[in-house]
């Protein structure tokens, strides 16, 4: 589940985690991990809310509300992925298919080390990309095998896809091919 926004509950007793359900399902009483951006604490999901009615589970494609007493509102922010412990990582550094849009539509050339912001499931960071050996640029409309290297580890796999901004404008978009282990 990507992380939409977090509430407080209850005077800061509890904490509920918004967002989409992508893949599996939660029921009351998981061990959920927040991932990625610094993540790494387990809270227990003691209610899950879908559009102001309470649900013992959610599944695939719902939004909703987890409620998790415990949880620190202040170390959670928006693009923390929670997943069952130990189902996906945090990478920051990634091999991947990139491809930009056509100029009239925004696209620039992109050389090697160009500062890029990467939009990843519900976060936004910074990252830096490096181009294949003999390639000096990648134009417009043009695609390339790249590694990025983002500010912050992100939860990441294989075939994750993203978009990317250069100089405040939508730039292309991407999939992640490998990971690269830090």
């Amino acid at each position: 589940m990507s992380l939409s926004d977090v509430f407080s509950l209850h005077q800061g007793r509890a904490v509920m985690w918004t967002g989409a359900i992508e893949r599996g399902t939660v029921r009351k009483g998981d061990e959920v991990e927040s991932v990625g951006l610094g993540g790494g604490g387990r809270a227990i999901v003691t209610d899950i809310d879908a559009v102001g009615t309470r649900v013992d589970q959610a599944t695939v494609g719902m939004n909703v509300g987890l409620v998790m007493p415990g949880a620190r509102v202040h170390a959670i922010r928006r693009g923390h992925v929670l997943a069952a412990p130990g189902s996906v990582s945090a990478y920051a550094h990634v091999t991947a298919e990139i491809k930009l849009l056509p100029e009239e539509e925004g696209g620039r050339d992109i050389v090697s080390g160009h500062r890029l912001l990467f939009h990843v499931h519900t976060a936004a960071v910074w990252g830096a990309v490096t181009l294949p050996q003999g390639l000096d640029t990648v134009p417009p409309n043009g695609n390339a095998t790249v590694t990025v290297t983002l500010d912050e580890p992100l939860a990441l796999e294989e075939g994750r896809r993203f978009a990317f901004r250069h100089h405040g404008r939508a730039a292309g978009s991407g999939t992640v091919t490998r990971l690269v282990a830090q």
